[in-house]
Parts: C-alpha cells; structure tokens; sequence
C-alpha cells in the first residue's frame, strides 16, 4: 500500500511539473550609439561635418566608410541571437547624419536579409547628428510617427530631437522613444540641467501615451550621457531600480542594478559609465498583462568590441581616438532586452 502511495505522489509531482513548462516567443529589443556615422560629402551648413570628409585630418572615405557599415552591421546582427537566433526586432540608433548612411547601413551584407525598415527626421542639432529607429517588418508595423524638441533659454543652444514610433509589435501596440540627452560638455554639473529639461520632455511624451491608456507598453532607449543614479534618470524622468516600485507610472530601469554592480557601455578616465539605457513602462513588468512582458537586459560587451592593447585597453573599440584612425565600432557598447509572452 505504500509503495503503491509513493508511486501516486511520483506521478502527480512528474505532472505538476510539466503542466508548469511553458513556450514562450522572445524578441530583441536593442540601442546602439554608433558613433559618428557621417558620409564623406562635406555639407557647409552642419558644424563639424568637415571633420569627415577625403579632405580632413581625419581622412574620412570612402574605403573606411564601408567597412564601418559592414562591421555595425555584423554587431547589430549578433545582439540577443544566441537566445533567439536571430537579429533583433527592434533597434533604436543615435549619432546618425541622415538617411542615406541609414540606407547604407540596412544594406550592409551582415544584415540586409532581414529587410530592415528605417525611421529617420533631420533635427536641429549643431553637429548633424540625429536619432533614428530600424525595424523587422515582420515583427513591427509603425502607426504613428513624431518628434519632440528640447528647448532652452538660449536660442543659440541646440540639441537632438526625441524621436516617438508607435505602432504594432506582433500585434500589440508598443510606443518606442529614441534619445541622445545633451552631453556632459562644460562639466557634468555645469551641463545637467539640459539633460535635466531633456528628461523632462521624454517624460512628457510618457505621460501624454499613459493617460490616454494607463497600461501602454513603451520603451524609453538611448544614450542619456548621465548614469541610471542621476537627477535627470532617477528623479525627472522618474525611475525606478525594482520591478515592485514601477507603479503609477514610475518607470522600471533594469539598468540601475546593472550600474550598481559595475556595468558600463562606455569609460572615460578610467572609469564606467552606464548611459546607455532601456527604460520601461509599468506594464512590461505587469504579470496580470498580456503580450509580451520584460524577461532580461544585457549590455553587449564582447571582447571582439573592446581595444585590445595600449592606453584604452578594455575600452570600447572605436573608429577614431582624436584624428588617428583605430578601425574598430563606437566608443559605446550597444545595449538590449529581452521580452517574452506565453506562446
């Protein structure tokens, strides 16, 4: 009789856990600063653009151009597919001049398959660098497009816009907002309360999608040039480090333990800086909503991405340090999550 009693607990214990393994779909959402990508045609009207040209110190051409597309193109390509297998759905860019280097870089041989889609405006910002979005279209069907200016009291002062694409991903509308936050230049105290007053436009676009539907699914990803801690992240742009705290609108950023810990996506001076980041509204991390919910974060530091020897050793592997020409990526790492819903 007990033995016949072990046997019945065995069977229903084997059949619990099967009943709990699930099937889940999961895509790749990812941002990248991809440093400086200008073509070689010198544009008298952008500040800098100079700098990358056949005829600069630098000697921008085409035989380097090219090869940056193809070796942008093999990175992208690689961010989330040893869990999926694949190029990821989404990728937000930054440091972009126009759509002809985003024409480019879709076509590149690594990831011209996958057919990406491109959304792109030309800002006012004084280097002609501006934020743009790709996308599977098998993944993603863009509904709504808009940007959104940071405005200062000097009229003289000019910086990236903020790039909003709504639409369907998989069937479920997801808003995607594509940031570059005024750099650290002239100080980090001294510069904050432009990043300041760009977190508060991005929080205004966040507030202007969570009241009309309180449960909208948005993605908030970009180099913000401040670390997860700071005033602009924490505080106006209002974050949250743990899932539990992403209520009422308070963002969830996976990025915050991330940088407690020692992650970085970019050094400067021989320390870290994690500024690169992906931030999420309350119903990613909702477990009563459906669709797809947020499963991971990885800041993509391989070690094919980081110089290998000298000064910047450890560093990321960058095109140029100054006007010397290295051959490498960005002198940031890309960065990504994960979402997953129940097949």
């Amino acid at each position: 009789m007990k033995q016949i009693l072990l046997s019945l607990i065995f069977i229903f214990l084997t059949a619990a856990m099967f009943a709990q393994e699930k099937e889940y779909k999961v895509a790749t959402i990812a941002f990248y600063n991809i440093e400086n990508l200008f073509d070689t045609i010198n544009d008298p009207d952008i500040y800098k653009n100079h700098e990358f040209t056949p005829e600069s110190d630098k000697n921008w051409n085409t035989e380097k151009y090219f090869p940056k597309m193809d070796r942008i193109g093999e990175v992208i390509k690689g961010l989330g597919a040893d869990v999926t297998g694949s190029a990821p759905a989404i990728v937000g860019l930054s440091e972009i001049e126009n759509m002809t280097v985003l024409e480019d870089l879709v076509n590149a041989k690594p990831i011209k398959e996958y057919n990406y889609q491109i959304v792109h405006f030309d800002g006012p910002d004084y280097r002609g660098v501006d934020c743009a979005l790709i996308y599977r279209p098998e993944y993603f069907k863009v509904t709504n497009t808009a940007m959104y200016s940071v405005n200062m009291d000097d009229p003289d002062w000019k910086t990236r816009d903020q790039l909003l694409v709504t639409g369907m991903f998989d069937g479920e509308e997801m808003s995607f907002i594509i940031l570059h936050w005024p750099s650290r230049s002239g100080g980090e105290k001294r510069s904050a309360p432009k990043r300041e007053a760009a977190a508060d436009v991005t929080r205004y676009i966040v507030d202007s999608i969570l009241n009309d539907n309180s449960n909208a699914k948005i993605v908030c990803m970009g180099d913000l040039n401040d670390d997860p801690i700071n005033s602009s992240v924490k505080k106006h742009l209002r974050t949250a480090a743990k899932k539990e705290n992403a209520v009422d609108g308070t963002l969830f950023n996976p990025m915050e333990q991330l940088y407690k810990k020692g992650v970085g996506s970019l050094a400067y001076r021989d320390n870290w800086n994690l500024f690169d980041q992906i931030v999420i509204s309350p119903a990613f991390v909702d477990k009563e909503n459906k669709g797809y919910i947020y499963y991971k974060t990885i800041v993509y530091n391989k070690p094919f991405l980081m110089q290998k020897e000298g000064k910047f050793k450890g560093y990321p592997f960058r095109t140029y340090v100054g006007d010397t020409y290295m051959g490498g990526y960005s002198d940031h790492f890309p960065v990504y999550i994960h979402v997953i819903k129940d097949k």
